[in-house]
């Protein structure tokens, strides 16, 4: 074999050598930039599942203040309209009475 094909040959394989190292350490990098990315953007959409978990948990809270306010104020007409009626009752036995000893009637 001829010296000049035996150099061209190796500075051949070197440069092989070289680009495939090259193409590994490129497409390595690559995938770490791709990754990082996705760590990113994964980082994002927990931060924004967080704000709106903690914004549905204050509008629960408040739902259930409302609901609860409205149980109180559901008891208190109930106890309103108990109170009513129990007048009422009084009144119309009042009435009664005074229809049994009324000589007019």
């Amino acid at each position: 074999m001829d010296t000049g094909l035996l150099i061209a040959l190796i500075v051949l394989a070197v440069v092989v050598v070289i680009a495939i190292v090259l193409a590994l350490t490129v497409g390595k990098k690559a995938r770490a930039e791709k990754q990082e990315r996705g760590r990113v953007e994964a980082g994002q959409h927990r931060e924004e599942a967080k704000i709106r978990s903690a914004r549905a948990d204050s509008r629960e809270a408040e739902a259930e203040e409302r609901a609860a306010r409205a149980r109180r104020e559901q008891a208190q007409a109930e106890e309103h309209a108990a109170a009513a009626k129990q007048e009422r009752r009084i009144a119309e036995d009042q009435i009664a009475r005074a229809d049994d000893v009324d000589p007019d009637r």
